[in-house]
């Protein structure tokens, strides 16, 4: 069976200052440097990259955005086009974050332009998907992952072709920044259900290749137990990713 390597991805969001996320990628490297088997990814502010990626230097950490736009240039003033993240330095880019479509109103059909648009430029796309509290308690949870699925994915779907470089991001929207965690068993259902899902819509090997990680309150006291789930990944972790103190723990799972 083909081996995924756990990653282990914080995402900042709209916090830190470019001192502060200097120390923190000083903090999280000096914890980390004694470790293999593990990747480790970080997405702080768009006005911070670049000096994280210097930062970084030669540590072993990815450098991903928190979003962008599916044009690679125009009038979309206040926008970020990812051959301007790949330039910077990133690697990776976070799309459909529930944040993205709550707030900000973004369908699976755009986060699907913008995955494709990260596809053609070689970005690695962590497209999030993940149901509400009102979605789960009627039951709905999986008629909702497999919409947003099919609706994020659409252009992979149509050229039958999904990059195993794709990382896919469970977060019930439920267990973000409310200190609610989904059971490991919870969790580990949704991801057999999403690897299922690409073993159906796409080339025989492709779900085994695919990483899914689980976001959602992940701390240091329950990653070990979500991690020995067989479907899942790794983490996308939102505030204990701010401190080296409480991140640390959680790559060394």
């Amino acid at each position: 069976m083909f081996e995924r390597r756990p990653l282990i991805a914080g995402n900042w969001k709209m916090n830190l200052s470019i001192k502060d996320a200097v120390a923190l990628i000083d903090g999280i490297a000096a914890g980390i440097n004694d470790i293999e088997g593990v990747d480790v990814l970080v997405a702080p502010p768009f006005t911070t990259i670049a000096s994280i990626r210097k930062a970084i230097g030669n540590s072993k950490i990815f450098l991903a955005a928190q979003n962008m736009h599916n044009e690679m240039s125009g009038a979309f003033t206040g926008e970020v086009s990812g051959r301007m993240i790949q330039e910077a330095g990133c690697t990776h880019v976070i799309l459909g974050h529930s944040e993205r479509r709550a707030l900000f109103h973004e369908t699976s059909q755009v986060i699907d332009l913008k995955v494709k648009a990260a596809a053609v430029l070689g970005l690695i796309p962590i497209v999030c998907i993940g149901e509400t509290l009102e979605e789960r308690e009627s039951g709905k949870t999986f008629d909702v992952i497999r919409q947003q699925l099919d609706e994020s994915l659409m252009n992979f779907i149509v050229d039958q072709l999904m990059l195993p470089s794709t990382i896919l991001a469970y977060e019930p929207v439920w267990a973000i920044g409310t200190g609610k965690t989904a059971t490991p068993d919870q969790a580990q259902e949704v991801h057999g259900f999403i690897r299922n899902w690409i073993e159906k819509t796409f080339k025989t090997g492709t779900a085994n290749q695919v990483r899914i990680l689980y976001g959602g309150s992940v701390k240091a006291d329950n990653i070990a137990e979500l991690m020995a789930k067989p479907d899942i990944d790794g983490a996308l972790v939102g505030g204990a990713s701010l401190k080296a103190e409480s991140f640390v723990p959680i790559i060394r799972f």
